[in-house]
């Protein structure tokens, strides 16, 4: 049974592991955990505002993350979505709690549009942001405030109703 809930700090040590190892050794991207000092302070970085970052465990695994960063305005980036290989697709339901846990708490938060950034790479990623009403943005369209991964080169928003 996968449960989904707020970050503390234990999570810290997993939540490195799982997205380096899916960032590295899945999909070959040359990136490490000081490229992205977000991961070194969740708490300062994603939790101000309407913010937040939410883990999927399995028993005593970590198998999923998703963070929420608030960008102003009512406005804010979806980020570090990452799953275990072993948890994903429809039939796991993972992704689609994360994602889920994350759009009710935007909307209880009082945002009205999530942005998010990925690689032409994540296909998979594409097709769920998809079905989940994402619609493709180019990226001069993008809030000055979203925060763009080097790695980034397709773009999604969705308004929150």
């Amino acid at each position: 049974m996968v449960r989904i809930a707020p970050f503390t700090p234990a999570d810290q040590p997993a939540i490195l592991d799982l997205i380096l190892s899916i960032q590295r050794d899945e999909y070959g991207i040359a990136i490490s955990a000081a490229d992205q000092p977000d991961l070194i302070d969740i708490e300062g970085f994603y939790l101000p505002g309407a913010g937040g970052f939410w883990v999927a465990h399995e028993d005593d695994r970590l198998v999923g993350t998703i963070a929420l960063k608030d960008i102003g305005g009512g406005q804010a980036a979806l980020r570090k979505m990452f799953v275990a290989a072993s948890h994903r697709g429809a039939a796991a339901g993972v992704a689609q709690g994360l994602l889920d846990t994350l759009i009710a708490a935007a909307g209880a938060r009082g945002l009205s549009h999530i942005y998010l950034g990925t690689t032409d790479r994540f296909l998979a990623a594409h097709r769920f942001y998809e079905k989940n009403g994402f619609a493709l943005v180019q990226p001069e369209t993008l809030p000055s405030a979203f925060p763009r991964m080097a790695v980034d080169s397709r773009f999604y928003a969705l308004t929150i109703a």
